[in-house]
């Protein structure tokens, strides 16, 4: 007879790991061309300027101890100037929360905002971490669709209508994953006005703003009301490893968050933050810095982009990506990309199928694709195997 063994929370049962990562594993031989991860390009990473930055931390041995649970001082000043340039309004620095990336800042806020059962509202396809987050928080989940001009206010407006009350609105405003879109400036004062006549909190998630090719993006939904707490990363503009997150948030919001975080780790890394300071500090080598690498990646996703119109032409209809780091792309013919993706992998290239991100609806036709770990031949490479895939 099998031992007894303890039980594990009852919380578990309603979760399941992220197909995306699943994929990943599935999908890591280096005969693979990788659309499928959502990384940002190491080759991009200013490893000499981050290794300069270390250097100079390490030349203080009391930069070594323990930081404050909330951020490394000179950071939160650092980030409450950048953020008060982004909202257009002073942003103070107790309004600053630093986490272990932002979807530490995410995870601690559910447990904040929600209570189990709450109801919180997603896009549909949504981000599946934010999925997991409020899943394990025992919400419960509505999405409304998007579209072109991102999160559509109206279908929101009709689920307030109807008598449900959000305790939290979530959003990846801009180049949105997995979708790709960018929400328009009307609909972000609108959302921001809708949290403030029915009184939800809008968690504005956005790490990819900063990536946009052709024009900037437009200004933050937490721009427009003090309801709307915003969330951003440096892991996409420098380097995921230095788990650098920011939170922007009133005040008893950052104090909650606080309290849990002292619960969970203390406080984030020391190091890595002071680094992250420096280089976000440095405005000149950070400008030149990031421009680079929206040049590179818009070069790519215009590569990839065209190669995908080429070659299936009305076969798919896909986004333009102006930025961020993905394509979202819907089949008209009917394929369905879960069943198509072993014969990619047989092929030689793999994707992850819209049906990761679904919410309400199934997305059986749709796929998500990075673009910015190729270079523009790999990704033209890349959607020939597809074809092939397609038609073998």
């Amino acid at each position: 007879m099998s031992p007894i063994t303890p039980p594990l929370a009852r919380r578990l049962a309603g979760l399941r790991s992220s197909a995306i990562r699943d994929l990943l594993t599935l999908t890591s031989r280096a005969d693979i061309i990788g659309l499928a991860g959502g990384l940002p390009d190491a080759q991009l990473m200013p490893r000499d300027r981050i290794a300069r930055a270390t250097e100079e931390a390490l030349a203080d041995r009391s930069r070594l101890q323990y930081t404050e649970s909330a951020g490394w001082g000179p950071l939160r000043e650092v980030l409450a100037g950048r953020e008060s340039a982004r909202l257009g309004r002073p942003v103070p620095v107790e309004e600053i929360f630093v986490t272990h990336g932002s979807q530490q800042a995410l995870s601690l806020l559910s447990e904040v905002l929600l209570d189990p059962g709450a109801l919180v509202v997603v896009e549909d396809p949504a981000y599946v971490g934010a999925l997991q987050v409020f899943r394990a928080a025992g919400a419960r989940i509505e999405a409304v669709p998007l579209d072109a001009d991102g999160m559509r206010i109206d279908a929101l407006s009709e689920l307030l209508e109807r008598g449900e009350r959000p305790a939290v609105v979530h959003t990846v405003s801009n180049f949105h994953n997995p979708r790709g879109v960018t929400m328009v400036s009307d609909r972000r004062r609108a959302l921001a006005d809708l949290a403030e006549r029915y009184n939800f909190w809008v968690i504005e998630d956005d790490p990819y703003g900063e990536l946009w090719f052709d024009r900037p993006s437009p200004e933050p939904v937490a721009s427009y009301s003090p309801n709307v707490i915003r969330l951003s990363s440096a892991s996409k503009i420098l380097a995921p490893t230095l788990r650098a997150g920011w939170m922007v948030a009133p005040d008893r919001v950052c104090r909650g968050v606080e309290l849990l975080k002292q619960g969970a780790d203390l406080c984030g890394s020391a190091l890595t933050q002071q680094v992250t300071a420096d280089l976000l500090a440095d405005d000149a080598w950070l400008t030149d810095h990031v421009d680079k690498v929206r040049r590179i990646y818009g070069e790519r996703a215009e590569a990839l982009v065209g190669a995908l119109r080429a070659r299936l032409g009305d076969r798919i209809v896909s986004t333009d990506a102006a930025g961020g780091m993905f394509v979202w792309a819907d089949f008209t013919d009917g394929t369905d990309t879960a069943d198509l993706l072993p014969r990619a992998v047989e092929h030689g290239t793999a994707y992850v199928p819209g049906s990761a991100f679904a919410v309400s609806a199934d997305y059986r036709h749709s796929m998500r694709l990075c673009f910015t770990t190729s270079d523009a031949a790999t990704l033209r490479e890349a959607v020939d195997r597809l074809v092939a895939a397609l038609d073998g």
